[in-house]
């Protein structure tokens, strides 16, 4: 049977731009969340991000001018997967066996671009007169805003720069985006339809655009006046995330044609489940189960779960729930973490930077902690949560989870590669 394992894990977080830099501020229990410096963000009630601070796109890039049509989204991704190709060491000599699946949350170009246009066709009542805007205001339109703006853009960008031309799809969405494109990449790989693949979400939450989207929404903390404390995963006083831009990426090769070339090897993926469940915890629970089938492993069989701690009050009680559901006795002696009170929650990359930590950790043997856990919920008891200072331990089997804004859940089982096929 044919086995995929990661060879590459690309990283882009408010914590460092790679993946050295941000695992080793993880290991250390650092964080990247801040007041947001991006633009003024006064009239909103949660005013935290972490943000990529003194970003440069250009190494990641073809050229200048194909940069200069690249919203800061796209660019996350264009880095997020070169970061992945370069860590991995891999030559594409088949490009047309090498895939590229993306998730992302991209929805529109740079508002300002449009702004000079939209303010001309504005009347004094307030409505607006599109005759007027069509006429006058075409020339103030930036040419190719509806080319920047388009979704799947990165899809183009990467596979330009690396001349990737496999099977390839864009996955829209939030927290389960990133991780979908890792688990159908995972699936193209086995099934023998790509031979590499790269595969990530990336996103920028804390743009003005994502923000004013999701301040009204309830999901963001308004503890301002905490900062780096201000998300508080599975607490008592936890009010909701903070949005923290950036990318996770991945390689996935074929076992045995990264064994052929010398590859170092972070992990094997086993099993991948999707649930459905816009409320309680019967699509997360499905989504584990179905994992955990597909890697044919009992639950006491896991050492590690990366959870989505999003430190909503009612979705860290579900997502917990659901484990204790599925994993049972096993739960007490599972260790587990999240890493959003120190990279923020990165929506569409969320569950793709969940895997890469589980990835991470397997080969590591070192799990980074869970932060701001300083007065635990009862109703979120059960893991063994690695708080406050990074565990040493041997990861066998490790499990990924993401939960989607809209009900769509995601779960990955990874487990340590020994080079001989699990009995």
């Amino acid at each position: 049977m044919k086995r995929v394992v990661v060879t590459g894990v690309g990283l882009v977080t408010g914590l460092g731009v790679g993946t050295a830099q941000t695992w080793h501020a993880l290991l250390d229990g650092k964080s990247a969340v801040g007041a947001l410096r991006g633009f003024d963000a006064s009239s909103l009630q949660s005013r935290l991000g972490a943000e990529v601070i003194d970003f440069d796109p250009a190494p990641f890039a073809v050229n200048r001018r194909v940069l200069r049509n690249m919203t800061r989204n796209d660019q996350f991704g264009v880095a997020g997967a070169a970061l992945a190709l370069a860590d991995a060491a891999v030559t594409i000599d088949d490009p047309d066996r090498t895939g590229l699946f993306l998730g992302g949350n991209k929805e529109i170009s740079e508002p300002a671009k449009v702004l000079d246009a939209v303010l001309l066709a504005r009347n004094p009542d307030g409505t607006a007169d599109l005759a007027r805007m069509g006429a006058e205001g075409a020339a103030r339109f930036y040419p190719l805003f509806y080319v920047e703006g388009l979704q799947a853009a990165a899809l183009f960008y990467i596979s330009q720069a690396h001349g990737l031309r496999g099977t390839n799809t864009y996955f829209a969405g939030t927290g389960e985006a990133g991780a979908t494109a890792i688990g159908r990449a995972y699936r193209a790989v086995l099934r023998g339809e790509a031979a590499v693949a790269v595969a990530g979400g990336f996103d920028d939450p804390t743009s003005w655009w994502s923000m004013t989207k999701l301040d009204p929404m309830g999901v963001l903390t308004t503890r301002n006046d905490l900062g780096a404390g201000a998300t508080r995963p599975y607490d008592r006083n936890r009010d909701g995330f903070v949005p923290g831009e950036g990318a996770a990426f991945l390689v996935l090769e074929d076992a045995e044609s990264a064994a052929s070339r010398g590859a170092s090897v972070y992990a094997e993926i086993a099993g991948f489940g999707r649930g459905f469940g816009a409320e309680g915890t019967a699509g997360v629970v499905g989504a584990i189960e179905s994992a955990l089938a597909e890697a044919g492993i009992e639950p006491d069989a896991l050492s590690l779960v990366v959870t989505e701690g999003a430190a909503s009050p009612s979705g860290d009680i579900a997502e917990i729930a659901a484990l204790r559901s599925v994993l049972g006795d096993a739960l007490p002696r599972l260790s587990a973490t999240a890493v959003t009170a120190a990279t923020g929650y990165l929506v569409a990359g969320a569950g793709a930077l969940n895997i890469a930590v589980a990835a991470l950790a397997t080969r590591h043997g070192v799990v980074p902690p869970l932060l701001n856990m300083t007065d635990p919920d009862p109703a979120c008891a059960g893991p063994n949560w690695v708080v406050d200072v990074a565990r040493e331990q041997s990861v066998g089997y490790a499990l990924a989870l993401t939960r989607g804004f809209a009900g769509q859940h995601v779960a990955l089982v990874l487990r340590t590669h020994t080079g001989r096929t699990p009995q």
